[in-house]
């Protein structure tokens, strides 16, 4: 097969799989090496160990391709990603309302998340990269947001839609990390709680309440903030008043976010119940930071089918246009 995309199938499955981002890493950074090359050169093992950014790993994958077989990390791989869940819901996704780049704390660029997006069949993408106080995941500022904006006019095209967007962090009060006139800006805003989920449950519930009731506001992102497996470890999720946030969700049109990485299950099976029953829309996301990760809406997609949310109900079912109409409905 070709060694070029061999080395970045293998790329998306370890992202898929939620491996280290330095494996994945490794692998797109030998196929960006080799990208350019003259095939002689790809061909001569001499010449090919000594390309910068080809390791011992990625030289044996692509000799393997060019003997013409499946490379034996590849075919390890396919086995052991194949075999996800399925839904029928999951066909019905348009597209994803949170996902991340390299300008925050994803690994890639903003084209390779596209392209992802694109070969998945998505319709529109939405990058929400993090907002200033998020240091850690080396959210944007002002100025960082506005160069953004102009890189996301000037991509999509070719069948699929780039959103403008931000994962902006709902502050203690309430409040939304980012000023006023950024977030009119925007197609999209997942507004999300990162820090002090051991608050307590009354001044969370103000807080969630707060960020929900901002005009700006479309999606609430991974409620509880627990995590429940993965290299992370586990840790808790906020406690809230549920039923008095989903109320307010209800009534300003806030989609409560399904989030699709396995490590989160997030909102828990009994919140998502409560959502359903308050009248809630969802949305359910991929929150990828890598190419590969945008698939792992096939796990929010079977969550959100096992736990009977209407497909009229889920946001990113939607066409782009009458998604937009509903982000722009309060504005």
């Amino acid at each position: 097969m070709d060694p070029l995309e061999a080395l970045t199938e293998i790329a998306y499955l370890l992202e898929r799989e939620r491996a280290s981002a330095f494996k994945s890493k490794a692998f797109r950074r030998a196929a960006d090496a080799i990208a350019s090359l003259p095939a002689d050169v790809v061909a001569d093992p001499v010449r090919l160990k000594a390309v910068k950014g080809v390791g011992d790993s990625s030289y044996k994958v692509i000799r393997q391709a060019l003997e013409g077989r499946v490379p034996d990390y590849l075919a390890e791989l396919r086995e052991r990603t194949g075999g996800g869940p399925t839904s029928g819901l999951r066909a019905r996704l348009r597209g994803d309302l949170h996902s991340h780049s390299e300008w925050s704390d994803g690994t890639t660029p903003i084209e390779e998340m596209v392209d992802a997006a694109r070969a998945l069949g998505h319709e529109y993408l939405a990058l929400t990269d993090h907002s200033p106080r998020l240091r850690v995941a080396n959210g944007l500022s002002v100025e960082r947001l506005e160069r953004q904006l102009e890189v996301v006019a000037g991509l999509g095209g070719d069948g699929i839609r780039l959103l403008s967007g931000i994962e902006v962090d709902i502050l203690d009060d309430g409040g939304l990390d980012q000023t006023d006139e950024m977030l009119g800006r925007l197609d999209v805003v997942v507004a999300s709680v990162h820090s002090k989920l051991s608050m307590d449950p009354a001044q969370m519930t103000r807080r969630m309440i707060g960020a929900v009731s901002n005009p700006y506001t479309d999606v609430l992102g991974h409620i509880t903030g627990r995590l429940v497996e993965g290299s992370r470890g586990t840790r808790p999720g906020a406690t809230f008043d549920a039923e008095a946030v989903f109320a307010e969700c209800a009534a300003r049109g806030v989609a409560v976010e399904i989030n699709s990485r396995p490590e989160r299950q997030d909102p828990p099976d009994e919140l998502i119940a409560l959502a359903l029953d308050a009248g809630c829309l969802f949305s359910i996301d991929s929150d990828a930071h890598a190419p590969g990760q945008l698939s792992l809406l096939d796990y929010g997609a079977e969550r959100a089918e096992r736990a009977g949310v209407p497909e009229e109900r889920i946001v990113t079912t939607w066409p782009a246009e009458k998604l937009l109409e509903w982000t722009t409905r309060k504005r």
